[in-house]
């Protein structure tokens, strides 16, 4: 049976709420009157759809038009979702269009579709591989529609980020995410990277296109995606792109400072050797001979942590530092030598195409060393093509052993044994009998005239 006191607890906790709420529902308009959530969310939703029709006009997609003549209107036209497809931004009101280079490949002349249905047709001004940029140019009878360029310095994670395109020929897409991480490299896309990853979702069309922030400026070209992956895209920071237009339009290429050393990550073995932190620097494994580097003096061992005041904590950074400089210009170098730090003024030179960066064997660590060495002789040298006379180069790797694990191989020339130059078998020999059980062994090594620095502990 009912009580009192149930009746009461009924009409006080369900009965009155509802009659509360009745007018509201009768009424929608007064929920959101009484609701400043809902207020405040229409408001962010106006923002992103105001920015999302100002954005639009100033997207084009393309499409490279083959290098035998123009197609036509009905005959022969790309369809939209044509290999090779993809999007692009104008950049100025006279014409000019920013995309990516893998987009347009070896396009002379490329279709480009406005957002009011017309068409022209775009010629290449340059392209820069390195950075997988484009920049194209149309002659329009008006001024185009064109979006500006904010800083990609200032991005933060987790910052709002709309991304616009055309993916799978889907004319001005616009997909709305965060910005998930900054600074991202070692993607294997392209030669410089520094690329900011958002969530905001991009595929297959959007390459080329622009990355806005919240207030309408493009801090990013969205560039590529990870494979089989949701929500993983990147695209080129602003910052590097403005770089890129601005030579492309001065000299139709893309021309950077060569500093001319070989260099290697900062493993946690070479680190110690060298008195720096994991994070700090990488390691110059080899000077080039009558380059910039060589000429201010710097040399094998030393650790560059700093480019301009900029921290260096990657090989990709240090080369993306000095590939933004010009030829000509004045690189305020820092360096760890022997546990000092020292600043080097050094002119630059222009970049060659060669590797900078050389390729080191992966590190584990095994207990024992097992390698033979032996002189090099005049004939060694030529049959080996090494440009070197001396050395104590490496005749036999145990199989198991720390070198073999340490990535040596037969006819690696070992140049120095902990920072001391090795000239001879003899030398190498000598070097290695100070050593004691459980000490580490850092040598300098050439490989086919290319230096790496390895780690390797003695056998305990």
């Amino acid at each position: 049976m009912f009580t009192r006191q149930f009746a009461h607890d009924l009409r006080q906790q369900v009965i009155l709420p509802l009659l509360l709420l009745l007018p509201a529902l009768v009424h929608p308009e007064l929920v959101r009157a009484e609701l400043p959530g809902i207020r405040l969310l229409e408001e962010i939703q106006a923002v992103i759809t105001n920015l999302a029709e100002q954005a639009k006009p100033s997207v084009v997609n393309l499409f490279p038009l083959p290098n035998t003549g123009r197609s036509r209107e009905g005959s022969g036209e790309r369809t939209p979702n044509a290999s090779g497809s993809g999007s692009g931004l104008i950049i100025d009101s006279d014409g000019y269009i920013i995309t990516n280079n893998h987009v347009i490949g070896d396009a002379t002349e490329i279709e480009v579709r406005f957002s009011d249905k017309t068409k022209l047709v775009a010629n290449v001004v340059g392209k820069d591989p390195d950075t997988d940029l484009a920049l194209l140019k149309v002659t329009a009878s008006r001024p185009l529609p064109n979006a500006r360029f904010g800083d990609s310095a200032s991005v933060k994670v987790g910052q709002w980020v709309l991304a616009v395109g055309n993916p799978f020929g889907l004319d001005r897409t616009v997909t709305l995410g965060v910005v998930s991480g900054i600074g991202r490299e070692n993607m294997n896309l392209s030669r410089y990277e520094n690329f900011i990853q958002t969530d905001a979702s991009i595929n297959p069309g959007n390459s080329g296109g622009p990355l806005f922030n919240l207030r309408g400026e493009v801090i990013g070209i969205n560039t590529a995606i990870i494979n089989f992956a949701q929500g993983i895209g990147f695209a080129i920071p602003s910052n590097m792109a403005k770089q890129v237009i601005e030579q492309l339009l001065a000299n139709g290429k893309v021309v950077r400072g060569w500093l001319g050393v070989g260099i290697q990550p900062m493993t946690p073995e070479l680190a110690k050797k060298f008195g720096v932190t994991e994070s700090e620097g990488v390691l110059v494994n080899e000077v080039f001979e009558k380059d910039p580097a060589a000429s201010a003096g710097i040399k094998p061992g030393d650790v560059i942590v700093k480019i301009d005041g900029s921290l260096v904590d990657s090989p990709n950074k240090l080369s993306r530092l000095i590939g933004a400089l010009t030829p000509g210009a004045t690189a305020h170098i820092e360096v760890v030598r022997d546990g000092s730090r020292l600043v080097l003024n050094i002119p630059l030179s222009e970049r060659r195409d060669a590797i900078i960066a050389a390729t080191t064997p992966q590190t584990k660590l095994d207990l024992k060393l097992g390698l033979d060495v032996q002189d090099l002789t005049p004939g060694l040298a030529e049959t080996l093509n090494l440009r070197e006379s001396k050395g104590a180069l490496i005749a036999k790797v145990e199989a198991g052993s720390l070198a073999h694990a340490e990535g040596l191989q037969v006819s690696d020339l070992i140049k120095e044994v902990n920072r001391a130059e090795v000239s001879s078998a003899a030398d190498f020999h000598s070097a290695i009998s100070r050593l004691r059980r459980g000490d580490t062994i850092l040598l300098r090594v050439l490989r086919e005239n290319r230096a790496f620095y390895v780690v390797l502990k003695s056998t305990e």
